[in-house]
């Protein structure tokens, strides 16, 4: 972790998958039931929307997988996180006491979009920190996931119990992904073959 926190790849990294945890477990897993519940919304029509949210995620974990292979890992994180911070503008106006079309698309898209970030952000690794070292460099990255998973939760919370509301929520969490969106672009792309166990890229 010493070596690795000595380039700006592994804080970008760090930042981003924190923003993914904030922005998927920490609110969305922990308060979209509620949220949906304070718009008069059956529980069991909530936690099914999080249940098909879960489903998509699998298409779109190997579709990023796929393209992955084949495109610039930071232009798709960079996607990914711009346009889950769009989504999550809209999801306030989105909730109700029914399910309608709009809602079933964000669904869709924000289950497409959940760990879209884990094969670039993996790739990235790779590429900046070397085949042996990536596994270790994402653990400590995955780690960070966690942590913004918590503090989403809780600040979350925190906003809900203070304004009676999760429109704040939303709308600081889709910030928090526009910020996200942009720090790929700031780091090098890297070599796209790195087989050594070297921590040698400068950035």
């Amino acid at each position: 972790m010493r070596s690795a926190a000595r380039h700006w790849a592994f804080w970008v990294l760090m930042l981003t998958f924190l923003v993914c945890g904030w922005s998927t477990n920490g609110i969305v897993v922990t308060h979209l039931a509620p949220a949906a519940h304070d718009h008069s919304m059956a529980p069991t029509t909530a936690a099914t929307l999080i249940g098909i949210i879960g489903i998509f995620d699998i298409v779109g974990t190997v579709a990023s997988g796929w393209l992955t292979d084949r495109y610039d890992p930071r232009i798709l994180l960079a996607i990914d996180y711009v346009t889950r911070g769009i989504s999550l503008v809209f999801i306030n106006g989105l909730l109700g006491p029914s399910v309608d079309m709009p809602m079933w698309a964000f669904v869709v898209f924000y289950g497409l979009d959940w760990t879209a970030t884990v094969p670039p952000t993996v790739e990235l690794c790779r590429r900046h920190f070397g085949l042996h070292a990536s596994g270790v460099v994402f653990g400590w990255i995955y780690a960070s996931h966690m942590i913004g998973a918590g503090i989403g939760a809780s600040v979350s919370g925190a906003l809900r119990s203070g304004a009676g509301s999760y429109a704040s929520a939303w709308l600081l969490t889709a910030g928090l992904c526009l910020v996200a969106g942009v720090l790929p672009l700031t780091m090098k792309r890297g070599p796209k073959t790195r087989d050594d166990d070297q921590i040698a890229v400068p950035l």
